[in-house]
């Protein structure tokens, strides 16, 4: 076969999951499931979470939350925080998807799609603690618990958590949005009960920062074994995807592999080593649909070479393929395109 294979270890995948909930406890685990789930298919990922324990699910946009409704029933809690539209809004309320809200703006229009539907809403607010990704400003803070209060006493909807994003350039910086995230916690605590859903932190800080996480964590990357960039490797994760390619000519001193840019791998990773049956190689070139790559003792036709993975045949993992483009991990495996087969190998 001449289509490069995403590989995928549902063993590694629920060891990852068990190894970052050790990690963080006693916050409980919100995987997030963004871009396909990174790029490793939705439905794989939704159904190992849901049969490995895991209770709330990270979705971003709605309809990828409804699409992960349909996969887990009426099990579960799924947390979207895209700002929507109001078709998308009745879509999450319908489906029973919590809302991740960052504006007056975005609330009022929730607050209205559930008077309208004669729904309920649970809403989280977002306190932008420095990062400026969206996110209600402090100033702006007391108001609008004020409004999300009113509505919660008219039965619209429930203030069920506060949240944020950390900008994690420094421990320092980390260190003053906490202070703000805490100022929202105590001023939303004094309208009436403090929300029981605090998540602060992300995969990063969630791993190293314990005194910043709250009472729920919401962790993506870390679970697919994809490292920070320019980060340490984590005890007990393992990369649970590696991408393979097929020999399909053997030239004098090199081989020719069934991958290119058009599946998605960056002509600039060229010079990076990827594995082989002999150990690692050089990747020479990447063209459209094809790539070089230097060449071993008895190469064949119909040889695998890993492009990237866990390491076992000599190759790299997604995020040092990452570093030498100066982006992520996760970009190396989401910017694969359909044509690029995803495989359950156990």
């Amino acid at each position: 076969m001449s289509r490069p294979e995403l590989r995928l270890r549902t063993d590694l995948l629920v060891a990852n999951i068990r190894a970052v909930r050790e990690r963080i406890a006693p916050s409980e685990l919100m995987m997030v499931f963004k871009d396909d789930a990174y790029g490793h298919g939705l439905t794989w990922a939704v159904e190992t979470a849901r049969d490995v324990g895991v209770e709330w699910f990270g979705s971003y946009d709605i309809a990828s939350g409804v699409e992960m409704r349909r996969l887990l029933g009426a099990e579960g809690r799924i947390f979207a925080w895209a700002t929507s539209t109001d078709a998308e809004i009745d879509e999450a309320l319908a489906h029973h998807i919590d809302l991740g809200v960052g504006t007056a703006e975005y609330l009022e229009r929730v607050v209205t799609r559930a008077r309208t539907l004669g729904a309920h809403a649970r809403v989280h607010l977002k306190i932008d603690t420095g990062l400026h990704r969206n996110g209600l400003l402090p100033e702006e803070w007391e108001e609008t618990v004020r409004v999300v209060r009113v509505a919660e006493s008219e039965g619209l909807v429930s203030f069920v958590g506060i949240w944020s994003h950390l900008a994690e350039a420094s421990d320092a910086e980390d260190d003053d949005a906490r202070s703000v995230f805490l100022d929202a916690v105590r001023v939303s605590g004094e309208s009436g009960g403090t929300p029981a859903m605090l998540h602060l932190t992300a995969s990063a800080a969630s791993w190293w920062r314990p005194e910043l996480r709250g009472s729920l964590s919401r962790i993506g990357a870390f679970c697919y074994g994809i490292r920070s960039a320019d980060g340490p490797d984590l005890d007990g994760i393992a990369p649970v995807a590696e991408l393979t390619a097929t020999v399909l000519e053997v030239l004098d001193d090199d081989v020719v592999v069934g991958i290119g840019s058009f599946d998605g791998i960056p002509s600039t990773l060229a010079g990076a080593d990827v594995g082989t049956p002999e150990g690692p190689r050089e990747l020479r070139r990447v063209h459209e649909t094809s790539s070089v790559v230097a060449g071993w003792a008895g190469a064949a036709v119909g040889d695998t070479v890993t492009l990237f993975g866990g390491g076992e045949h000599g190759e790299q993992s997604a995020t040092s393929l990452a570093e030498r483009i100066d982006t992520v991990g996760e970009e190396i495996l989401t910017r694969l395109t359909p044509r690029v087969r995803r495989r359950i190998v156990s």
